[in-house]
């Protein structure tokens, strides 16, 4: 907390002044996770780094195992590991509330999205595929939730339709482990959980087409491949 706090306040701040742009954004984040992964003691493997081509922007999808997720990730894709451009998130919109840390998440550029409203989802999904235009990998966890025991959840369609609207491949990553460091309700995190990190093949998602029977087809593939390695 302590962490995400010292990245989101100043944030604020440059961005009421007018002077926050997307690579301090990138700057932060980036150390942001890597701070929290190194105070947690995570022993973290990655598997698959080859596939990964810093050059190109992926629609990253991945399982949903704890808060934890999001700081492993972000440290992966990172200057450290892949080298990523810069990512960004899509996430449920109840986080944009949260004092500061709501409001830093809008103005570094996540996505929020409120799936309660078919209208201000298509909205967020839009914003999305811009944020893909202009080079920026974008993050969605199509459980839509935190699993609580590691076992993979129903795939929402939302980020399906997304990508095949925007054309570029799918990167599907499986996270094991760091349900260990903060599983689903817990109050305390855990130290020193070992995580693993797998980065799949892209997907080309041209030859899939259009139409519900393509995004079926789509999340069928990315499901199976995320849970090869659960």
């Amino acid at each position: 907390m302590a962490e995400t706090l010292a990245i989101s306040v100043p944030t604020v701040v440059d961005a009421a002044r007018g002077r926050l742009t997307r690579s301090v954004c990138d700057e932060r984040l980036w150390g942001w996770s890597t701070r929290v992964v190194e105070n947690l003691d995570i022993t973290l493997e990655v598997t698959g780094a080859e596939h990964f081509d810093p050059s190109k922007t992926y629609l990253v999808m991945s399982n949903h195992q704890s808060h934890y997720d999001v700081p492993v990730l972000f440290h992966v894709l990172g200057p450290r590991v892949l080298k990523a451009k810069s990512l960004r998130m899509i996430a449920k919109i109840e986080l944009f509330s949260v004092p500061f840390f709501g409001r830093a998440m809008l103005e570094a550029g996540f996505i929020a999205i409120d799936r309660e409203s078919r209208k201000a989802a298509m909205a967020s999904l839009k914003k999305a595929k811009e944020t893909m235009r202009s080079g920026v990998n974008v993050w969605i966890a199509p459980e839509g939730t935190r699993s609580a025991d590691g076992t993979l959840l129903p795939f929402k369609k939302g980020g399906f339709h997304l990508a095949l609207d925007v054309g570029e491949p799918v990167l599907p990553v499986t996270i094991q482990g760091t349900r260990f460091a903060l599983p689903r309700g817990a109050g305390r995190s855990t130290r020193g959980a070992h995580v693993h990190v797998t980065v799949h093949r892209p997907i080309d998602v041209g030859p899939y087409g259009r139409g519900g029977a393509s995004i079926a087809a789509l999340t069928n593939d990315v499901r199976a491949i995320i849970a090869s390695t659960l």
